[in-house]
């Protein structure tokens, strides 16, 4: 627990320490049948605030924007818009990515000033809703593994498409390139996990059944659609917070509501096209974009190459239309590599003024699956999870415990100076040991039951009692 706790306290601050404590969980995921390909997460370069709006006042908010339909010309290649949306209590990153249809690597790239856990209220959070469509034919599913975006083109419906946040596969386990099919499609679909994932769990001494039933354990979801690639599918999640990250054993996730809507669209036959794009360009009129990401790691060694490609490129695109490229732009784009479609022409804007400029939305009363966290009473079973000296550092693992799936409800509780990590409520000793248990198989934590009666309840619900 020490070393967690040192790890959380110097990581407070940053992506990596979503990486370190949450992908430590047992994120499972039942697909590929034995590791490959390392895939490793790159951490982001420092990127610039988000700028303050010194008209937003003034501007109307947006009720509402598209985050999943898009209409799309036959010669358009960029879609969307950014906007913006200001914090309150309570919130965290992952909840807004969710809402708005975006990736945990999305959202938090695209904001690196802004704890992904614990923003502070009235922070403006950038919402990445602009996006390059892939160089692929429009035909049926193209997986982009580079942006970890899926993009949907219905066969009677030319121009419209649809768009997807995924998670991917983590390291060690390669989710593969190449055109296959939709084979198969299950609604409920049982897991029988391969003897490689069950090793995987007994090492930790978290044993796996055979198979694992439909339910909230079941880590492919409501739905899943199989694929020609064998072993592998696209599917729901019962850990909706790990959409946007490579942290499955190969597969694709969705978050539960767009597999459901995939799911309906989606017939068995349909082409599937997995591509890493990792650099894409798209004119709008007489602006010319540049979408950069970092290659995934088993591109890596290729990062030269394709940006010398890239270059070529741009250069061709230049002396055909007679326009000047920002070279320097261009170079900060590609050092950024935020995913973020950024006009690269002499005189154009950067992505801090283009901030700026975004329209604002609403914030809605609850985000979409924002987990709520009940009330803990006396005559409740808890957990005690955790002892810290620091607040930010108790809130930001109460949000991680309660973004787990299924949930782990959580919060931080005062007591003498310091602060607990209470879980709970539990309605009794046995379900309260299973989480404890995963507790600490996930997470390392020596977390300890507490009887009804024992736990200093948080000051918020003290009063009541």
């Amino acid at each position: 627990m020490k070393t967690l706790k040192k790890t959380l306290a110097d990581l407070l601050h940053q992506d990596a320490a979503l990486r370190c404590v949450l992908l430590a969980v047992g994120m499972l995921s039942g697909c590929q049948l034995e590791p490959t390909t390392e895939y490793l997460p790159l951490p982001p370069p420092p990127t610039a605030a988000l700028p303050p709006a010194a008209t937003s006042e003034q501007r109307p908010k947006l009720a509402g924007i598209a985050a999943h339909k898009f209409s799309i010309a036959k010669d358009r290649r960029i879609v969307g818009r950014l906007a913006v949306i200001r914090t309150q209590d309570g919130d965290t990153l992952s909840d807004i990515a969710r809402h708005f249809g975006l990736g945990y690597h999305e959202i938090t790239l695209a904001n690196p000033d802004i704890r992904p856990w614990t923003p502070k209220a009235g922070q403006r959070v950038l919402l990445p809703l602009r996006f390059i469509l892939p160089d692929a034919p429009r035909k049926g599913i193209v997986l982009n593994l580079a942006n970890m975006r899926m993009f949907y083109f219905p066969p009677k419906q030319p121009d419209v498409m649809f768009t997807y946040p995924l998670g991917i596969g983590r390291e060690g386990w390669n989710t593969p390139l190449g055109q296959t099919t939709i084979v198969a499609k299950k609604a409920n679909p049982a897991w029988a996990p391969p003897e490689s994932i069950r090793r995987e769990h007994a090492a930790k001494g978290d044993s796996l059944p055979a198979v694992v039933p439909p339910g909230p354990n079941n880590p492919l979801g409501k739905y899943a659609l199989s694929l020609g690639f064998n072993s592998y599918l696209i599917h729901g999640t019962n850990k909706p917070y790990g959409v946007g990250m490579q942290v499955s054993h190969g597969c694709v996730r969705l978050y539960p509501e767009d597999i459901k809507a995939l799911f309906k669209k989606t017939a068995v036959g349909m082409p599937v096209r997995m591509v890493h794009q990792p650099y894409m360009t798209a004119w709008v009129g007489d602006r010319l974009y540049l979408e950069a990401h970092q290659p995934l790691q088993k591109w890596a060694g290729q990062k030269q190459r394709l940006q010398k490609s890239l270059l070529k490129q741009l250069r061709q695109a230049a002396a055909e239309k007679g326009v000047t490229v920002d070279w320097e732009k261009v170079d900060r784009t590609l050092q950024r590599a935020d995913g973020i479609p950024t006009p690269i022409l002499a005189a154009s804007l950067d992505v801090p003024e283009l901030a700026a400029k975004a329209p604002e939305v609403q914030h809605p009363v609850h985000f979409y699956g924002q987990p709520v966290v009940p009330e803990l009473t006396g005559s409740d079973w808890a957990i005690l999870v955790a002892d810290f000296h620091n607040a930010a550092m108790a809130q930001q693992l109460a949000a991680m415990l309660t973004h787990q799936g299924p949930p782990i409800p959580a919060r931080k509780v005062g007591k003498d100076g310091t602060y607990q990590l209470i879980a709970g409520p539990f309605k009794n000793k046995k379900e309260a040991e299973l989480i404890a248990h995963r507790i600490r198989m996930d997470f390392e934590m020596d977390a300890k039951p507490l009887p009804p009666g024992t736990v200093a309840l948080p000051q918020e619900n003290a009063s009541t009692q």
